[in-house]
């Protein structure tokens, strides 16, 4: 997408984060990263007219799948889809009931107000990375895709200087917002809503950066059977809307 071209726009979520607690049932404890947070507070809220009740905690990935790996006291956990593989691997989560429920891809931002430049090809946004006075990125699978794309066009070394890493469980577009980085690469459902933040478009033909994202029954859960229903209705048709409405495509 060019510089003048048309705002990139995000259906508005409509997820209270507080509203999924049922306190005449123990809900089920669940654990995910960032970047599904406002669409899990939304199903867990939708899920309690079935009867499924859900209190997911969403932190930095790396630290979610330390802590199931660690045994913590989870039901059920949503994460990249590589990162359940490894905890299933362990042990420390079940392949039975393993299920997909979304892909997210990543962005190009920029904060709001700045020009809106070119990163229409490949070309282009490396182009805008070499400029960029401060690039933001997470410590997530976003972050780490983008770290090895850097590599790959052999600008690492020459931008490694200039490259902010948000902390865990902090959007990249909190440091654009805050003047922090110049441009930033996000996936679309940590973006949502983020006031600062004008989102040039996904990464264009070459370098898209795609992460799907999965959910598991953790081994030290014991509620499994009760896990897996609430995977199943997370993964159902009727929550595709929610999905889209997020950032997010059914997977």
């Amino acid at each position: 997408m060019c510089e003048g071209g048309p705002p990139y726009h995000f259906p508005q979520p409509n997820a209270r984060m507080d509203a999924f607690v049922n306190p005449d049932q123990t809900p089920l404890q669940g654990i995910s990263s960032m970047a599904t947070r406002a669409l899990l507070a939304q199903l867990a809220h939708s899920g309690r007219g079935r009867g499924l009740h859900v209190h997911f905690e969403s932190v930095g990935g790396v630290d979610a799948a330390r802590r199931v790996a660690q045994g913590e006291a989870f039901d059920l956990v949503v994460l990249a889809s590589d990162a359940i593989d490894k905890l299933i691997a362990s042990g420390s989560a079940l392949a039975e009931g393993r299920t997909d429920l979304v892909v997210s891809k990543t962005v190009v931002a920029v904060p709001e107000g700045a020009p809106r430049i070119d990163v229409g090809t490949e070309q282009a946004l490396r182009k805008a990375v070499l400029e960029a006075s401060a690039i933001g990125h997470s410590t997530g699978p976003s972050g780490t895709a983008v770290l090895a794309l850097l590599q790959r066009w052999g600008v690492l070394d020459a931008v490694r200087e200039r490259l902010v890493q948000a902390p865990a469980g902090v959007p990249v577009g909190r440091l654009l917002a805050e003047g922090k980085a110049s441009l930033g690469f996000q996936q679309t459902s940590e973006l949502v809503g983020l006031a600062g933040v004008s989102v040039l478009g996904e990464l264009p033909a070459g370098c898209e950066i795609v992460t799907r994202f999965t959910a598991a029954v953790c081994a030290a859960s014991g509620r499994r059977d009760e896990a897996r229903a609430l995977i199943t209705y997370m993964a159902s048709p009727e929550t595709a809307a929610a999905k889209l409405a997020h950032g997010l495509e059914p997977a």
